[in-house]
């Protein structure tokens, strides 16, 4: 999610930002000096990431094994807690003068990151490189917002969309075929039901990663091509609101609200209360952990379809910050390319449940071969061919806030109704992306 409040990137959509990729991590500081060093002979180069759980466990075994792979250069990772509060601090090391030499940015955050600076244009180090890192093998409904103007600025490496998780053990005891519901209509008509079973069909907290989602479903798009307007006051902008508002008016999706709601949302899936939720795909392998321990079968699949099925992707790039030596900028970027290689994609992937970013991983024997098994972690990459990319707009993080603030009042209160909310919204909006 890009930042920019006097190009202030501490101004971040924290709400975009923590449903977009998955977990909470713990926060640190990663040490005094982000920025290159050189340490005992080697290049030590700093790495901050984003994210708890899993998904750092993920990345710590892929530096361990970069750093064993070879002698000249060392890679000293950090967890600096959400994407927000990395993207701030990195925002405020790159001020001082000691910015990590590579982070994990959130994809919507590379127009802000990008025009203000930080970071390095990789462009003609893929084309130096193409023959070892082959960026054509890397899935085109990952690389939309690795661009902006014209120049490449991430290379795409723990990505995923949200998905659709459902409890199959729930949906069967109802006399529910688990291999729907496909459709919002036929969502509302599976919740009926469950809700007349003394089920909470569906616990979610209102995010705008989601709402992209909905949107994308109803032919819309919540802003204008060249990101200077806001389209989410159009009938396919309102449409999901109207339809959230209904559902939660009628008792058919409970939506939470606060700094926990994403983690009360995973509760009641996880403790059996609910039988749907929607996740990042980065929650796969945690919740056929979840689903093994609590003794229930889990599925996944696309989120229900409106006009069309349509998901925005999410998830980080690898990105180089800017004003690095060209020692650090050679190290740097052997580590990007050994982190988004194909053995490696092919790891985290498994690992985690984030999407395998290359054509050729995916269409691994491998993979085909752990897909039979664990069909639940293929969904994510088959809902690719409906992806739309997230708007890269500096003002996105700004405006996703007032989005959300509108979305979730039209939700939660009887009288205000979405397309009011929604035109007001549009209004702050404009005023955002006009300046």
């Amino acid at each position: 999610m890009s930042k920019k409040k006097s190009l202030s990137i501490v101004a971040l959509g924290s709400v975009l930002m923590l449903t977009a990729c998955g977990s909470g991590g713990t926060s640190g500081t990663g040490g005094a000096s982000g920025k290159s060093a050189s340490a005992g002979g080697k290049i030590v180069i700093k790495y901050w990431t984003a994210n708890g759980g899993k998904i750092e466990e993920a990345k710590q075994n892929l530096v361990k094994k970069f750093n064993e792979s070879q002698n000249r250069i060392e890679v000293q990772e950090a967890n600096q807690g959400n994407y927000d509060d990395l993207h701030a601090k990195v925002q405020a090391a790159f001020a001082a003068g000691n910015a990590p030499a590579v982070f994990d940015l959130e994809i919507a955050s590379t127009g802000i990151f990008s025009r203000s600076g930080m970071l390095t244009d990789l462009t003609p180090l893929v084309a130096r490189d193409e023959a070892q890192l082959n960026i054509k093998d890397f899935n085109p409904g990952l690389m939309g917002n690795a661009y902006v103007d014209g120049k490449l600025y991430g290379i795409p490496f723990m990505r995923s969309t949200p998905i659709f998780y459902k409890n199959v053990t729930m949906l069967k005891e109802a006399g529910l075929d688990p291999a729907g519901p496909k459709n919002w209509t036929e969502f509302e008509q599976y919740s009926r039901v469950l809700k007349a079973k003394g089920k909470t069909p569906m616990t979610m907290a209102a995010g705008v990663w989601e709402y992209e989602a909905l949107v994308a479903q109803s032919g819309g798009k919540v802003l204008s091509d060249d990101g200077k307007k806001a389209l989410f006051n159009t009938p396919e902008g309102v449409a999901p609101v109207e339809f959230w508002k209904k559902m939660s008016d009628e008792g058919l999706i409970k939506f939470v609200v606060g700094k926990t709601a994403g983690a009360d949302a995973d509760k009641d899936w996880s403790n059996q209360i609910s039988a749907f939720k929607i996740g990042s795909t980065a929650g796969v392998s945690a919740s056929l952990e979840v689903a093994k321990g609590n003794n229930f079968e889990m599925a996944t699949d696309f989120m229900p379809a409106n006009k069309s099925y349509g998901v925005p992707t999410g998830g980080c790039h690898l990105a180089m910050t800017s004003k690095l030596s060209e020692q650090e900028k050679e190290a740097t970027w052997e580590f990007i390319k050994f982190m988004t290689s194909k053995e490696n994609t092919i790891y985290q992937h498994k690992y985690v449940g984030y999407l395998p970013n290359r054509l050729s991983a995916l269409q691994s024997d491998e993979l085909q071969n752990y897909y039979k098994e664990f069909p639940q972690y293929k969904v994510a990459s088959d809902q690719l061919q409906y992806a739309v990319m997230r708007p890269n707009a500096s003002a996105y993080p700004e405006v996703s806030k007032v989005m959300l603030d509108a979305m979730t009042k039209a939700i939660l209160e009887k009288n205000v109704k979405p397309q009011d909310a929604m035109n007001e919204a549009a209004e702050k909006a404009n005023k955002l992306l006009g300046k």
